[in-house]
């Protein structure tokens, strides 16, 4: 709007963007008019017509809005909820107004509290999923206001695997369960380097030509590892006999208990198919055939085993051009 003023002057009040509102006065009608012409161009080609709202729903409301747009495809999905809630009811703000000081003083706490820095770095990861993913999907605005928080350092902790001895005196607990599968169950990790979930309940139906299919994995990818001919035959007489295996983690870990076998904190559920790792690399197996095996996404997950590895192998890690030009 243009409007001559009493003092004879001209005022220029205009807002062609709501939000962007400008006002001048001018001596003349001819400088009002080509003010008012500037600015509006200048608004309509760089100003957003719509200006971003707030977006006051909590973390706990995205993360509900992220599990039905996308979480509960995932395997784990459901699993992440309860952290995100607790995260959530902790930062007590909207979405949109998370400061990185406020979480990072949240993630204090718990680690003063005992909470194991992997677990802080996994909740943080989660978060960032939920908005990362919101964020690309259109369903939020902004971008991810926790981007710059770090995860926490921690400590690689050496891997623990069993020997031929130790693995004699597991069976033969695991023989004296009243569960006919745990047996079993623990030869096929040790066979073939498989999570305990991924074969606790393994089907008949998943053996074929010498080969077990594993379907239930951490990835979700189908991998297929063949077994010996012997090892064949017993398992199809196991099958035969009692069924589909069935036997869950409590029953194993009741057995190493009594086995007297001392492991670190969180690795009882993971010394198999650490054993059958640690033995492979021994034995002189190919690292990225080990890779394929465990069904590992980076090698630098399988390069955790490298150095059990005999000499040749380890000269193969140390002693390629890239290295030695790392190092010069």
């Amino acid at each position: 709007m243009i409007k001559q003023l009493p003092d004879g002057r001209w005022l220029v009040d205009v807002e062609p963007v709501k939000g962007h509102r400008r006002r001048k006065r001018f001596n003349t009608k001819g400088e009002a008019k080509r003010f008012e012409a500037h600015i509006r161009t200048t608004l309509r080609d760089t100003a957003p017509w719509e200006l971003p709202r707030k977006d006051n729903r909590s973390l706990w409301d995205l993360a509900q809005r992220w599990y039905d747009l996308h979480g509960k495809t995932l395997k784990a999905g459901k699993k992440r909820l309860p952290l995100l809630k607790m995260a959530s009811d902790a930062l007590a703000c909207p979405a949109d107004r998370v400061k990185p000081l406020r979480y990072l003083e949240y993630r204090n706490r718990r680690l003063e509290n005992g909470t194991h820095p992997k677990t802080l770095n996994n909740e943080l990861g989660f978060i960032n999923a939920v908005y990362n993913k919101l964020h690309r999907l259109g369903d939020i605005s902004y971008p991810n206001p926790l981007s710059t928080v770090e995860p926490l350092k921690v400590e690689q902790r050496e891997l623990s695997w069993l020997t031929l001895p130790q693995i004699a005196l597991l069976l033969s607990k695991t023989d004296e369960s009243p569960n006919p599968h745990l047996s079993m169950v623990t030869k096929v990790c040790l066979s073939i380097g498989a999570r305990w979930g991924e074969v606790q309940y393994l089907r008949v139906s998943q053996l074929r030509s010498g080969m077990i299919t594993l379907s239930l994995t951490k990835s979700g990818k189908v991998r297929s590892i063949p077994i010996s001919d012997d090892f064949e035959k017993e398992l199809r007489a196991h099958f035969q006999a009692h069924g589909n295996l069935a036997a869950t983690l409590k029953g194993f870990r009741v057995a190493l208990r009594k086995s007297g076998i001392e492991l670190p904190r969180g690795q009882a559920s993971h010394v198999l198919r650490h054993t059958f790792a640690a033995h492979f690399v021994m034995n002189g197996g190919n690292i990225l055939t080990l890779q394929k095996i465990l069904g590992h996404a980076s090698i630098n997950m399988t390069l955790r085993y490298a150095h059990l590895a005999p000499d040749h192998l380890r000269e193969a890690i140390s002693l390629n051009p890239f290295s030695t030009l790392h190092r010069q």
